[in-house]
């Protein structure tokens, strides 16, 4: 048997009396080529590897036909993106305006925190330093004045700025009390008023007390000098002058001062006062100069 040829099987169809289903054309695939000569033997190869199909049988899509058609998906994809792009606008700003207002509203929390927190700290702070207050307002200290002792009394003609004629009296004394601080937690800053001696309402004496810092739970015996130098007394000092110069009967005074303490609790915040004022009647006795006088029940703590 010999090979047909092309024109040979022309001429036997065209003869044939029975009817075949018309064939459809073969098809084949050409991938995408960057020249021409890759693109002729993509051409070749694709012609002789791609099966004749069969009437009821579809195309195949081999892997070039997918890379050839993917540029194209991309165009539709985008194109229906572009379509639609207003209503993900819309989307897409609802989605923005719903996160605004999830961080606006962790802002608005994290700010009433804050001050939930300094109003919390305020109002605890605040009430620890009124029970530190109201816990060292019974915690006083205490005073008691021990004695005084006259060194030195002398009354003698004179005359005032003035140049008025009157007698005038000088005097040194001292005067010794203790200062107990019964605070348990804080210590106390003490001062003093001038510590007057007064005759007749006649201020013949004063003296300045230091200033001194009490720690807590102590105590401490505190002398003040309290002088007079050539003080005028006018009518009042008839019956204190004398030949000798000293007094020859006793001579009633009274001793004023105030005391006042500080205590810093807890620094300037919470720093409680007291104040102590005090009031002594005392007799000085010309017979017993240099000698100190009681005052344990002579005074007066206000």
């Amino acid at each position: 048997m010999h090979a047909k040829t092309d024109s040979e099987v022309t001429s036997i169809s065209a003869s044939s009396p029975a009817r075949s289903p018309p064939r459809r054309p073969l098809y084949f695939v050409q991938s995408p080529s960057r020249d021409s000569h890759d693109g002729e033997k993509t051409v070749t190869t694709s012609f002789h590897s791609t099966p004749v199909l069969s009437p009821n049988a579809s195309p195949p899509h081999s892997s070039s036909s997918t890379r050839f058609s993917a540029p194209h998906r991309k165009k539709d994809n985008h194109h229906h993106h572009h379509s639609l792009k207003p209503w993900k606008q819309i989307d897409v700003i609802e989605e923005e305006g719903l996160l605004q207002g999830e961080d606006r509203d962790r802002t608005l929390s994290r700010r009433c925190y804050f001050l939930i927190f300094l109003l919390g700290f305020l109002l605890l702070f605040t009430l620890f330093s009124l029970i530190l207050w109201g816990a060292s307002r019974p915690m006083k200290p205490k005073i008691f004045i021990k004695s005084i002792k006259f060194d030195h009394v002398q009354v003698q003609a004179g005359s005032d700025s003035t140049g008025v004629a009157t007698d005038m009296i000088s005097m040194n004394s001292t005067l010794k009390f203790t200062y107990r601080n019964t605070g348990t937690f804080f210590g106390v800053h003490v001062a003093s008023t001038p510590l007057e001696l007064s005759y007749s309402e006649i201020v013949i004496a004063a003296g300045n007390m230091k200033e001194f810092y009490q720690h807590r739970r102590s105590h401490r015996l505190v002398s003040v000098a309290v002088m007079g130098n050539k003080i005028p007394l006018y009518g009042s000092g008839a019956s204190l002058s004398s030949t000798t110069g000293m007094p020859t009967v006793p001579v009633p005074l009274n001793l004023n001062f105030v005391l006042r303490s500080r205590a810093y609790v807890l620094g300037k915040l919470v720093k409680p006062k007291y104040y102590k004022r005090i009031q002594c009647s005392i007799t000085l006795d010309p017979k017993k100069l240099s000698a100190p006088i009681p005052l344990k029940h002579s005074c007066t703590y206000k």
